[in-house]
């Protein structure tokens, strides 16, 4: 079976401990197989390239999100991960790149989201319940710093509270800070105004599907050089191999995973290159 095409970085290991492994992980590849992919994730390359196998991630990472991904190598050390994320002794660091010059004092953003799996993304709702009204959405609330800018994107902070899905980047969206890449939340029009597909969720905000759908119904609204995909008349998957969003010039979100803190641990990742505003 094709899977999609995933960026050609490497996935680095970090630290390589008895019990925990931690991993750079780079943009455009999965966690763990789903949707289209199984071999062009993250624990399908560490088995291929370093015989480690099998492995227990202990927090996700979005597709289009890199840095730091912890994972554990038994079961019982996963679990013990689990209990302290699950009681709330967990601090979480990303850093993002933004539109235009972020607020100096920090921001909290405390509004519920509430995700749509059909439209593979997230909303936020700000208010109060009442009779008339009643908010979908789940708690979430996310602490933003700025760390620099330079007139014209900010580099920011981001301490999320809560764990929803597209958090970070739908509250950044409600600070008027949407990450400077992020076609799903720079605005409410720029996928319609769009024509060409540059990342997986406009292709699936198109569709009206998640990122990891097929793209029958849209595979003629992208268009692949030969040297990129070759159709085997004999093969029942070429038809439907083009992913959505790719057109090859795909690139990953401005949102990286820097620094994890837990009851006596700390894990980190480098930064990356498009942090620096210099």
């Amino acid at each position: 079976m094709h899977e999609p095409p995933v960026m050609a970085w490497d996935v680095e290991v970090l630290q390589n401990e008895p019990d925990v492994l931690t991993i750079c992980k780079p943009a455009s590849v999965p966690v763990h197989p789903c949707g289209q992919y199984r071999k062009n994730t993250v624990l399908g390359i560490l088995q291929a390239e370093y015989g480690l196998a099998p492995l227990y991630p202990i927090h996700r990472l979005d597709r289009l999100v890199s840095g730091l991904l912890i994972v554990a190598k038994n079961p019982a050390k996963a679990d013990i991960f689990r209990q302290h994320i699950e009681a709330g002794l967990v601090q979480k660091q990303y850093v993002a790149k933004v539109v235009g010059v972020f607020p100096d004092a920090e921001q909290v953003v405390d509004a519920n989201i509430d995700y749509n799996a059909r439209e593979g993304r997230s909303t936020a709702e700000v208010g109060i319940s009442n009779g008339d009204t009643t908010l979908k959405g789940k708690a979430a609330c996310t602490k933003f710093t700025r760390i620099s800018t330079n007139g014209i994107y900010s580099i920011v902070l981001c301490e999320p509270v809560t764990g929803r899905t597209h958090q970070i980047r739908v509250h950044l969206q409600c600070t008027g800070h949407p990450i400077a890449n992020d076609i799903l939340y720079l605005s409410d029009d720029v996928v319609s105004r769009s024509t060409l597909g540059t990342t997986a969720d406009r292709a699936a905000s198109l569709s009206g599907g998640s990122p990891e759908t097929s793209c029958e119904s849209h595979k003629e609204e992208y268009k692949y050089c030969s040297e990129d995909f070759s159709i085997d008349p004999m093969c029942t998957h070429c038809p439907n191999l083009a992913p959505n969003g790719y057109d090859g010039h795909e690139e990953g979100l401005w949102l990286h995973c820097v620094r994890y803190t837990g009851p006596e641990w700390v894990y980190e990742c480098p930064y990356p290159d498009w942090a620096s505003l210099t």
